[in-house]
C-alpha cells in the first residue's frame, strides 16, 4: 500500500478515537458535578475549566467568567475550532476517503453517519439541552465503529495501522485525561482542604475513562489516588489502561516489522523500550511526581508517532 494511504488509515484511527474521549469527558464531568461532594467540584465555572484544559486552553486568571455556551460550542461543534469534536470526526472521514478502497464498505458507511450526524446536530440545542444526547452518541456511535473495523477488515496491515493509531490515542487521550482530572483534585485540596488521595476527582476520572466499575470490582474499594492510577496506567487487563494500549501498539507493529532481531533506531525497539519501562514500574513511582510522570509518556508517545511516521508512512 502506498505510504500516503497508510499515514491515512493511522489518523483515521486516532481522530476517532480522540473525538470519543473528549464527548465522554465532557458528558461525565458537566453531570458528575451534579453528585459532587464538595463546592468546588459542583461549580460550573470549574467544571468548564476542566473541559477547556484537557483539550490545551489552559485558563491563568482565576477571575475569568466563562460563558457555558460558548464553550460548549467551543469544544463540541466549532468548525473552526482544531479540537473540536465535530473537527476530529470529519478528519476522521477525510483520512477515511483517502483510503475508500482498502476499507469495508460497512466501516465506511458507519463514518459517514457518523460524520453526518455530528455535522447536521443543532447547535442551538447542543448548547442549551442536548450536552447530554450528542455526547452519549457520539461514544456510542465510536464503539460502533470499533466493532466495525474489528468484524468487518481483514486482520492484516491495515488492521494493523489503524489499531496502532486508535491505540496510540487512546494511551494520549487517558494520560491527558489523568493531568487534568490530577489538576482538578489538586484544585479542590487548596480550595476545600479535600485530601488529595481521596478526592472525588478520582471517581470522575474513572467514569472518565469507563473504568469506575471494573476498578470496584478489581479492587473491592472505593477509588484513592493509587488505586486509580495504578489502574489506569499500569493494568495490563484494564482496556483503558496505558499499559493495555503500548501492548497493543507493540503487538501491531510486529505485523509491519517482521525482522527478528530490530535495529535501535526502528519503532519497534522504540515501542517495546517505552512498554518495558512501564511494564516494571510500580505506582509509588509514578504517584510521588506525576507531573512527571505525564510529561514522560506524552513525550514517549509522540516520539513513538514521530518515528512510525517516518519510518512507514513517509511520502
Amino acid at each position: 500500500m502506498l505510504a500516503r494511504v497508510a499515514n491515512n488509515l493511522f489518523w483515521m484511527g486516532r481522530y476517532i478515537e480522540r473525538s470519543e474521549h473528549i464527548a465522554r469527558y465532557l458528558n461525565v464531568n458537566y453531570f458528575s458535578s451534579l453528585d459532587a461532594s464538595n463546592t468546588l467540584s459542583q461549580s460550573r465555572q470549574f467544571v468548564l475549566r476542566s473541559m477547556l484544559f484537557l483539550v490545551g486552553e489552559k485558563i491563568e486568571d482565576p477571575n475569568t467568567i466563562l460563558n457555558e455556551e460558548e464553550v460548549l460550542y467551543k469544544i463540541g461543534l466549532n468548525p473552526d475550532s482544531p479540537h473540536s469534536i465535530l473537527n476530529n470526526i470529519k478528519n476522521a472521514r477525510e483520512n477515511a476517503n483517502s483510503a475508500r478502497d482498502l476499507i469495508s464498505t460497512e466501516l465506511y458507511e458507519s463514518l459517514n453517519k457518523f460524520y453526518h450526524f455530528s455535522l447536521n446536530y443543532p447547535v442551538d440545542t447542543f448548547v442549551k439541552n442536548g450536552l447530554y444526547d450528542f455526547t452519549t452518541n457520539i461514544t456510542e456511535m465510536s464503539s460502533v465503529l470499533r466493532g466495525k473495523i474489528r468484524d468487518t477488515l481483514l486482520h492484516d496491515e491495515v488492521y494493523a495501522i489503524i489499531m496502532m493509531g486508535m491505540n496510540i490515542e487512546r494511551a494520549t487521550q487517558i494520560t491527558r485525561i489523568i493531568n487534568s482530572k490530577y489538576n482538578d483534585a489538586l484544585k479542590a485540596q487548596m480550595d476545600c482542604g479535600q485530601e488529595l488521595g481521596k478526592s472525588f476527582e478520582w471517581t470522575t476520572l474513572l467514569k472518565c475513562t469507563e473504568s469506575y466499575d471494573m476498578m470496584r470490582r478489581f479492587y473491592k474499594k472505593t477509588p484513592t489516588s493509587i488505586s486509580t492510577l495504578e489502574f489506569l496506567i499500569l493494568n495490563p487487563k484494564c482496556p483503558r489502561s496505558v499499559m493495555s494500549s503500548l501492548n497493543q501498539v507493540y503487538h501491531h507493529i510486529l505485523l509491519l516489522d517482521t525482522n527478528k532481531y530490530y535495529n535501535k533506531s526502528s519503532t519497534a525497539f522504540l515501542v517495546g523500550k517505552v512498554r518495558c519501562e512501564y511494564q516494571y514500574k510500580h505506582i509509588e513511582e509514578i504517584e510521588g511526581d506525576i507531573k512527571a510522570f505525564i510529561e514522560n509518556i506524552l513525550e514517549s508517545l509522540n516520539q513513538v508517532s514521530i518515528k512510525m511516521e517516518k519510518e512507514f508512512f513517509n511520502y
